[in-house]
Protein backbone atom coordinates (compact mmCIF):
# COMPACT_ATOMS: atom_id res chain seq x y z
CA UNK A 1 0.00 0.00 0.00
CA UNK A 2 1.52 3.32 -1.06
CA UNK A 3 1.39 6.62 0.82
CA UNK A 4 1.26 10.10 -0.72
CA UNK A 5 3.00 13.25 0.50
CA UNK A 6 -0.41 14.74 1.25
CA UNK A 7 -1.00 11.88 3.68
CA UNK A 8 2.41 12.55 5.20
CA UNK A 9 1.51 16.21 5.75
CA UNK A 10 -1.75 15.17 7.42
CA UNK A 11 0.22 12.94 9.79
CA UNK A 12 2.40 15.90 10.75
CA UNK A 13 -0.64 18.14 11.22
CA UNK A 14 -2.35 15.66 13.54
CA UNK A 15 0.83 14.66 15.42
CA UNK A 16 0.24 15.50 19.12
CA UNK A 17 3.98 15.71 19.86
CA UNK A 18 5.11 17.57 16.72
CA UNK A 19 6.02 20.71 18.71
CA UNK A 20 8.82 18.88 20.52
CA UNK A 21 10.88 19.11 17.34
CA UNK A 22 11.27 22.81 18.14
CA UNK A 23 13.08 21.89 21.36
CA UNK A 24 16.06 20.45 19.48
CA UNK A 25 19.12 22.19 18.06
CA UNK A 26 19.38 22.14 14.26
CA UNK A 27 22.74 23.44 13.06
CA UNK A 28 22.18 22.26 9.47
CA UNK A 29 18.61 23.08 8.55
CA UNK A 30 18.60 20.96 5.39
CA UNK A 31 20.12 17.83 6.94
CA UNK A 32 17.87 14.75 6.87
CA UNK A 33 18.91 12.82 9.96
CA UNK A 34 17.65 9.23 9.99
CA UNK A 35 20.22 7.97 12.50
CA UNK A 36 18.75 8.94 15.86
CA UNK A 37 18.85 5.27 16.82
CA UNK A 38 22.65 5.66 16.97
CA UNK A 39 22.95 9.15 18.45
CA UNK A 40 20.03 11.42 19.21
CA UNK A 41 19.90 15.12 18.37
CA UNK A 42 20.90 17.75 20.91
CA UNK A 43 18.04 19.26 22.96
CA UNK A 44 18.28 23.03 23.41
CA UNK A 45 17.56 22.71 27.13
CA UNK A 46 20.63 20.53 27.52
CA UNK A 47 22.78 23.47 26.47
CA UNK A 48 21.05 25.70 29.00
CA UNK A 49 21.13 23.19 31.86
CA UNK A 50 24.80 22.32 31.42
CA UNK A 51 25.83 25.96 31.30
CA UNK A 52 23.71 26.64 34.35
CA UNK A 53 25.22 23.73 36.27
CA UNK A 54 28.80 24.74 35.42
CA UNK A 55 28.41 28.36 36.43
CA UNK A 56 25.75 28.36 39.14
CA UNK A 57 26.35 25.02 40.87
CA UNK A 58 29.88 23.75 40.29
CA UNK A 59 31.27 27.27 39.89
CA UNK A 60 29.59 28.72 42.97
CA UNK A 61 29.11 25.79 45.33
CA UNK A 62 32.34 23.89 44.73
CA UNK A 63 32.64 20.87 47.04
CA UNK A 64 29.58 21.90 49.03
CA UNK A 65 27.52 21.03 45.98
CA UNK A 66 27.93 17.33 46.82
CA UNK A 67 25.27 17.79 49.46
CA UNK A 68 22.82 17.96 46.56
CA UNK A 69 24.63 15.84 43.96
CA UNK A 70 25.47 12.75 46.00
CA UNK A 71 22.25 10.82 45.24
CA UNK A 72 21.62 11.97 41.67
CA UNK A 73 22.22 8.51 40.18
CA UNK A 74 19.25 7.26 42.21
CA UNK A 75 17.07 10.34 41.72
CA UNK A 76 17.54 10.23 37.95
CA UNK A 77 17.08 6.47 38.06
CA UNK A 78 13.68 6.89 39.68
CA UNK A 79 12.65 9.42 37.03
CA UNK A 80 13.78 7.09 34.25
CA UNK A 81 11.97 4.18 35.91
CA UNK A 82 8.69 6.09 36.13
CA UNK A 83 8.66 7.79 32.74
CA UNK A 84 10.52 5.46 30.37
CA UNK A 85 11.23 1.99 31.78
CA UNK A 86 8.00 1.27 33.60
CA UNK A 87 9.86 0.20 36.74
CA UNK A 88 9.42 0.91 40.45
CA UNK A 89 11.19 3.53 42.52
CA UNK A 90 14.45 2.20 43.93
CA UNK A 91 15.13 -0.21 41.05
CA UNK A 92 17.15 1.91 38.60
CA UNK A 93 20.47 3.74 38.69
CA UNK A 94 21.75 6.14 36.03
CA UNK A 95 25.46 5.40 36.13
CA UNK A 96 28.61 4.23 34.35
CA UNK A 97 28.42 2.76 30.83
CA UNK A 98 26.27 0.02 29.34
CA UNK A 99 29.32 -2.24 29.03
CA UNK A 100 30.36 -1.78 32.65
CA UNK A 101 26.81 -2.30 33.90
CA UNK A 102 26.37 -5.36 31.68
CA UNK A 103 29.60 -6.93 32.95
CA UNK A 104 28.73 -6.17 36.56
CA UNK A 105 25.20 -7.56 36.41
CA UNK A 106 26.05 -10.66 34.35
CA UNK A 107 28.96 -11.61 36.58
CA UNK A 108 26.81 -11.09 39.67
CA UNK A 109 24.27 -13.56 38.26
CA UNK A 110 26.94 -16.12 37.38
CA UNK A 111 28.53 -15.92 40.83
CA UNK A 112 25.16 -16.27 42.56
CA UNK A 113 24.52 -19.51 40.65
CA UNK A 114 27.95 -21.06 41.13
CA UNK A 115 26.62 -24.60 40.65
CA UNK A 116 25.43 -23.75 37.13
CA UNK A 117 27.89 -23.55 34.25
CA UNK A 118 26.00 -22.36 31.16
CA UNK A 119 25.33 -18.93 29.65
CA UNK A 120 23.00 -18.41 26.67
CA UNK A 121 22.94 -15.51 24.21
CA UNK A 122 22.48 -15.07 20.45
CA UNK A 123 24.76 -14.45 17.48
CA UNK A 124 22.93 -11.23 16.59
CA UNK A 125 23.50 -9.72 20.02
CA UNK A 126 25.45 -6.46 20.14
CA UNK A 127 29.22 -7.13 19.88
CA UNK A 128 30.10 -5.66 23.29
CA UNK A 129 27.65 -7.97 25.03
CA UNK A 130 28.98 -11.02 23.20
CA UNK A 131 32.60 -10.10 23.90
CA UNK A 132 31.92 -9.56 27.61
CA UNK A 133 30.12 -12.90 27.87
CA UNK A 134 32.99 -14.59 26.05
CA UNK A 135 35.39 -13.15 28.62
CA UNK A 136 33.26 -14.20 31.59
CA UNK A 137 32.90 -17.73 30.20
CA UNK A 138 36.64 -17.99 29.64
CA UNK A 139 37.60 -16.65 33.06
CA UNK A 140 35.16 -18.84 34.99
CA UNK A 141 35.26 -22.01 32.88
CA UNK A 142 31.66 -21.71 31.72
CA UNK A 143 29.91 -22.94 28.60
CA UNK A 144 28.67 -20.18 26.31
CA UNK A 145 25.82 -21.15 23.99
CA UNK A 146 25.30 -18.75 21.09
CA UNK A 147 22.00 -19.25 19.28
CA UNK A 148 22.36 -18.79 15.53
CA UNK A 149 19.70 -16.25 14.57
CA UNK A 150 21.52 -14.52 11.72
CA UNK A 151 20.03 -16.53 8.87
CA UNK A 152 18.71 -14.00 6.35
CA UNK A 153 16.27 -16.37 4.66
CA UNK A 154 13.81 -16.60 7.58
CA UNK A 155 10.62 -14.61 8.13
CA UNK A 156 11.61 -13.16 11.51
CA UNK A 157 15.28 -12.35 10.99
CA UNK A 158 17.20 -12.27 14.32
CA UNK A 159 14.08 -12.40 16.50
CA UNK A 160 14.30 -14.72 19.50
CA UNK A 161 11.16 -16.54 20.66
CA UNK A 162 10.48 -19.02 23.48
CA UNK A 163 10.24 -21.77 20.84
CA UNK A 164 13.74 -20.97 19.60
CA UNK A 165 15.18 -20.67 23.10
CA UNK A 166 13.59 -23.64 24.88
CA UNK A 167 15.71 -26.46 23.34
CA UNK A 168 18.82 -24.82 24.82
CA UNK A 169 17.49 -24.55 28.37
CA UNK A 170 18.25 -26.97 31.20
CA UNK A 171 19.09 -26.98 34.90
CA UNK A 172 22.71 -26.05 34.20
CA UNK A 173 21.84 -22.61 32.78
CA UNK A 174 22.73 -19.69 35.06
CA UNK A 175 22.21 -16.74 32.75
CA UNK A 176 20.26 -15.93 29.59
CA UNK A 177 20.76 -12.55 27.97
CA UNK A 178 19.42 -10.90 24.84
CA UNK A 179 18.64 -7.45 23.53
CA UNK A 180 15.12 -6.20 24.01
CA UNK A 181 15.35 -4.84 20.47
CA UNK A 182 17.87 -6.33 18.07
CA UNK A 183 20.34 -3.56 17.24
CA UNK A 184 20.65 -4.47 13.59
CA UNK A 185 17.23 -5.67 12.42
CA UNK A 186 15.04 -3.71 14.83
CA UNK A 187 13.15 -6.88 15.78
CA UNK A 188 11.45 -6.68 19.18
CA UNK A 189 11.86 -9.79 21.32
CA UNK A 190 9.03 -11.03 23.60
CA UNK A 191 10.66 -10.10 26.90
CA UNK A 192 7.89 -11.25 29.24
CA UNK A 193 7.50 -14.69 27.68
CA UNK A 194 11.24 -15.33 27.53
CA UNK A 195 11.82 -14.13 31.09
CA UNK A 196 9.06 -16.41 32.37
CA UNK A 197 10.43 -19.39 30.43
CA UNK A 198 13.96 -18.89 31.74
CA UNK A 199 12.64 -18.54 35.28
CA UNK A 200 10.99 -21.97 34.98
CA UNK A 201 14.52 -23.41 34.76
CA UNK A 202 15.72 -21.49 37.81
CA UNK A 203 17.86 -19.06 35.81
CA UNK A 204 17.88 -15.28 35.46
CA UNK A 205 17.58 -13.09 32.36
CA UNK A 206 19.51 -9.89 31.70
CA UNK A 207 18.04 -7.64 29.01
CA UNK A 208 19.96 -4.99 27.08
CA UNK A 209 17.39 -2.27 26.32
CA UNK A 210 19.79 0.15 24.62
CA UNK A 211 17.96 0.27 21.29
CA UNK A 212 14.50 0.08 22.85
CA UNK A 213 14.27 2.80 25.50
CA UNK A 214 12.42 5.74 24.04
CA UNK A 215 10.85 3.83 21.17
CA UNK A 216 8.87 0.94 22.70
CA UNK A 217 6.87 0.20 25.84
CA UNK A 218 9.31 -1.58 28.16
CA UNK A 219 7.09 -2.00 31.24
CA UNK A 220 9.75 -3.74 33.32
CA UNK A 221 7.46 -4.21 36.33
CA UNK A 222 4.45 -5.36 34.35
CA UNK A 223 6.62 -7.80 32.40
CA UNK A 224 8.34 -8.99 35.62
CA UNK A 225 11.81 -8.43 34.20
CA UNK A 226 14.70 -9.56 36.42
CA UNK A 227 17.59 -7.37 35.30
CA UNK A 228 18.38 -4.91 32.54
CA UNK A 229 20.90 -2.38 31.30
CA UNK A 230 20.85 0.26 28.59
CA UNK A 231 22.27 3.49 27.23
CA UNK A 232 20.81 7.00 27.03
CA UNK A 233 22.42 8.52 23.93
CA UNK A 234 20.06 7.07 21.31
CA UNK A 235 16.35 7.87 21.51
CA UNK A 236 16.95 9.51 24.89
CA UNK A 237 19.20 12.15 23.25
CA UNK A 238 21.53 12.54 26.23
CA UNK A 239 24.73 12.96 24.22
CA UNK A 240 27.79 10.90 23.24
CA UNK A 241 29.18 9.02 26.23
CA UNK A 242 26.19 9.90 28.42
CA UNK A 243 25.75 7.68 31.48
CA UNK A 244 23.94 4.39 31.06
CA UNK A 245 21.44 2.80 33.44
CA UNK A 246 20.95 -0.49 35.21
CA UNK A 247 17.79 -2.06 36.55
CA UNK A 248 17.61 -4.64 39.34
CA UNK A 249 14.27 -5.99 40.50
CA UNK A 250 13.84 -5.35 44.22
CA UNK A 251 13.67 -9.00 45.23
CA UNK A 252 17.12 -9.55 43.71
CA UNK A 253 18.94 -6.58 45.21
CA UNK A 254 20.11 -8.32 48.39
CA UNK A 255 20.84 -11.61 46.58
CA UNK A 256 23.26 -10.30 43.96
CA UNK A 257 26.75 -8.90 44.51
CA UNK A 258 28.52 -7.06 41.70
CA UNK A 259 32.29 -7.68 41.43
CA UNK A 260 33.43 -4.06 41.83
CA UNK A 261 32.91 -3.12 45.47
CA UNK A 262 32.88 0.62 45.14
CA UNK A 263 32.64 3.29 47.81
CA UNK A 264 29.16 4.35 46.71
CA UNK A 265 27.86 0.80 47.22
CA UNK A 266 28.98 0.78 50.85
CA UNK A 267 26.11 0.53 53.36
CA UNK A 268 27.41 3.39 55.53
CA UNK A 269 29.34 5.32 52.92
CA UNK A 270 30.73 8.11 55.08
CA UNK A 271 31.74 5.92 58.01
CA UNK A 272 34.85 5.08 55.95
CA UNK A 273 34.86 1.60 57.50
CA UNK A 274 37.72 -0.91 57.10
CA UNK A 275 35.59 -3.51 55.32
CA UNK A 276 33.04 -3.47 52.53
CA UNK A 277 29.43 -4.00 53.59
CA UNK A 278 27.08 -3.85 50.61
CA UNK A 279 24.10 -1.54 50.77
CA UNK A 280 21.04 -3.82 50.57
CA UNK A 281 19.17 -1.57 48.12
CA UNK A 282 19.84 -0.34 44.58
CA UNK A 283 22.72 1.80 45.89
CA UNK A 284 24.63 -1.45 46.38
CA UNK A 285 25.07 -1.61 42.59
CA UNK A 286 26.70 1.81 42.21
CA UNK A 287 30.48 1.82 41.85
CA UNK A 288 31.53 5.42 42.25
CA UNK A 289 30.68 9.11 41.93
CA UNK A 290 27.83 9.81 39.53
CA UNK A 291 28.53 11.79 36.36
CA UNK A 292 26.56 14.89 37.29
CA UNK A 293 27.02 16.62 33.93
CA UNK A 294 25.88 13.48 32.12
CA UNK A 295 22.93 12.92 34.42
CA UNK A 296 21.69 16.45 33.81
CA UNK A 297 21.57 15.59 30.09
CA UNK A 298 19.56 12.45 30.86
CA UNK A 299 17.13 14.43 32.98
CA UNK A 300 16.37 16.76 30.07
CA UNK A 301 15.35 13.80 27.93
CA UNK A 302 13.26 12.25 30.70
CA UNK A 303 11.42 15.53 31.19
CA UNK A 304 10.63 15.73 27.47
CA UNK A 305 9.26 12.19 27.42
CA UNK A 306 7.26 12.89 30.57
CA UNK A 307 5.62 15.90 28.93
CA UNK A 308 5.07 14.13 25.61
CA UNK A 309 3.78 10.92 27.19
CA UNK A 310 5.40 7.56 26.50
CA UNK A 311 2.18 6.39 24.84
CA UNK A 312 2.46 9.13 22.20
CA UNK A 313 6.17 8.49 21.72
CA UNK A 314 5.62 4.79 21.04
CA UNK A 315 2.64 5.43 18.76
CA UNK A 316 4.74 7.81 16.66
CA UNK A 317 7.58 5.28 16.46
CA UNK A 318 5.11 2.68 15.24
CA UNK A 319 3.47 5.05 12.75
CA UNK A 320 6.83 6.31 11.55
CA UNK A 321 8.15 2.84 10.82
CA UNK A 322 4.83 2.02 9.14
CA UNK A 323 5.38 5.00 6.83
CA UNK A 324 8.89 3.74 6.09
CA UNK A 325 7.57 0.29 5.20
CA UNK A 326 4.97 1.75 2.84
CA UNK A 327 7.63 3.87 1.14
CA UNK A 328 9.90 0.83 0.94
CA UNK A 329 7.14 -1.22 -0.71
CA UNK A 330 6.38 1.54 -3.20
CA UNK A 331 9.85 2.85 -4.08
CA UNK A 332 12.70 0.70 -2.75
CA UNK A 333 11.61 -2.93 -2.97
CA UNK A 334 12.23 -3.05 -6.72
CA UNK A 335 15.63 -1.32 -6.43
CA UNK A 336 17.40 -4.24 -4.80
CA UNK A 337 16.46 -3.44 -1.20
CA UNK A 338 15.08 -6.07 1.16
CA UNK A 339 13.22 -5.36 4.40
CA UNK A 340 14.83 -7.20 7.34
CA UNK A 341 12.52 -5.86 10.08
CA UNK A 342 9.15 -7.38 11.10
CA UNK A 343 6.12 -5.78 9.47
CA UNK A 344 4.06 -6.33 12.62
CA UNK A 345 4.33 -3.07 14.60
CA UNK A 346 4.24 -5.00 17.88
CA UNK A 347 7.41 -6.82 16.86
CA UNK A 348 9.61 -3.82 16.02
CA UNK A 349 10.90 -0.56 17.49
CA UNK A 350 11.79 2.80 15.98
CA UNK A 351 14.14 1.72 13.22
CA UNK A 352 14.11 -0.46 10.11
CA UNK A 353 16.86 -2.47 8.50
CA UNK A 354 17.13 -2.59 4.70
CA UNK A 355 19.54 -5.00 3.06
CA UNK A 356 21.20 -4.10 -0.25
CA UNK A 357 24.32 -5.42 -2.00
CA UNK A 358 25.68 -1.86 -2.16
CA UNK A 359 24.50 -0.77 1.28
CA UNK A 360 27.82 0.67 2.44
CA UNK A 361 28.39 2.63 -0.76
CA UNK A 362 24.81 3.92 -0.61
CA UNK A 363 25.28 5.03 3.01
CA UNK A 364 28.40 7.00 2.17
CA UNK A 365 26.92 8.46 -1.02
CA UNK A 366 23.84 9.67 0.88
CA UNK A 367 26.04 11.63 3.27
CA UNK A 368 28.38 12.91 0.57
CA UNK A 369 25.88 13.88 -2.11
CA UNK A 370 22.43 14.17 -0.54
CA UNK A 371 22.96 15.46 3.02
CA UNK A 372 21.14 12.40 4.36
CA UNK A 373 22.55 10.47 7.30
CA UNK A 374 21.61 6.81 7.65
CA UNK A 375 23.43 4.04 9.47
CA UNK A 376 25.33 1.11 7.94
CA UNK A 377 25.76 -2.27 9.59
CA UNK A 378 27.26 -5.50 8.29
CA UNK A 379 26.20 -7.52 6.45
CA UNK A 380 24.99 -5.05 3.79
CA UNK A 381 22.33 -3.33 5.89
CA UNK A 382 21.17 0.25 6.15
CA UNK A 383 19.33 1.28 9.30
CA UNK A 384 16.84 4.13 9.13
CA UNK A 385 15.04 5.47 12.16
CA UNK A 386 12.39 7.87 13.32
CA UNK A 387 13.18 9.67 16.57
CA UNK A 388 9.66 10.49 17.73
CA UNK A 389 10.41 13.73 19.55
CA UNK A 390 13.01 15.17 17.18
CA UNK A 391 11.59 14.23 13.78
CA UNK A 392 8.60 14.95 11.58
CA UNK A 393 7.01 12.45 9.24
CA UNK A 394 8.05 14.74 6.40
CA UNK A 395 11.71 14.29 7.31
CA UNK A 396 11.21 10.53 7.09
CA UNK A 397 9.49 10.92 3.72
CA UNK A 398 12.14 13.16 2.17
CA UNK A 399 14.94 10.96 3.51
CA UNK A 400 13.40 7.83 2.00
CA UNK A 401 12.87 9.61 -1.32
CA UNK A 402 16.53 10.65 -1.36
CA UNK A 403 17.47 6.99 -0.91
CA UNK A 404 15.24 6.10 -3.85
CA UNK A 405 16.59 8.83 -6.13
CA UNK A 406 20.25 8.18 -5.34
CA UNK A 407 19.83 4.45 -5.90
CA UNK A 408 18.01 4.99 -9.18
CA UNK A 409 20.82 7.26 -10.42
CA UNK A 410 23.40 4.78 -9.09
CA UNK A 411 25.34 7.67 -7.57
CA UNK A 412 26.81 5.18 -5.12
CA UNK A 413 28.99 3.85 -7.95
CA UNK A 414 31.10 7.02 -7.64
CA UNK A 415 32.21 5.89 -4.19
CA UNK A 416 35.52 4.09 -4.69
CA UNK A 417 37.05 2.02 -1.90
CA UNK A 418 34.53 3.71 0.41
CA UNK A 419 36.75 6.84 0.31
CA UNK A 420 38.39 5.53 3.48
CA UNK A 421 35.33 6.53 5.46
CA UNK A 422 33.99 4.77 8.50
CA UNK A 423 30.23 4.62 8.92
CA UNK A 424 29.03 4.94 12.52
Amino acid sequence: MSISFNEIKKLDQSDPISNFRNEFHFQKKDLLYLDGNSLGRLPKKTIHDLNSFITEEWGNQLVEGWENWINEAQVSGDLLAENVLGANSGEVLVCDTTSVNFFQICLAVVKAASNRKTIITDAANFPTDRYILEGIAKDFGLKLIIIDNEKTDVDEYERITPTILKPHLNEDVALVTFQVLQYRSGALNPVKEITELVREYGALTVWDASHAAGSVHLEFSKNEIDLAVGCTYKYLSSGPGSPAYLYVKKNLQEKLQVPIQGWFAQKDQFEMGPNFIKSPDIRGFQIASPSILGIRCVNVAIDMINRAGMKNVVLKAQEGTEVMIKLYDTYLKNLGFRLMTPRDKTKRGGHLSLMHDKARNISIALRKYENVIVDYRKPNQIRIAISPLAMSYSEVYFGMMKIKELTERKSYEKIKDFDGKKIY
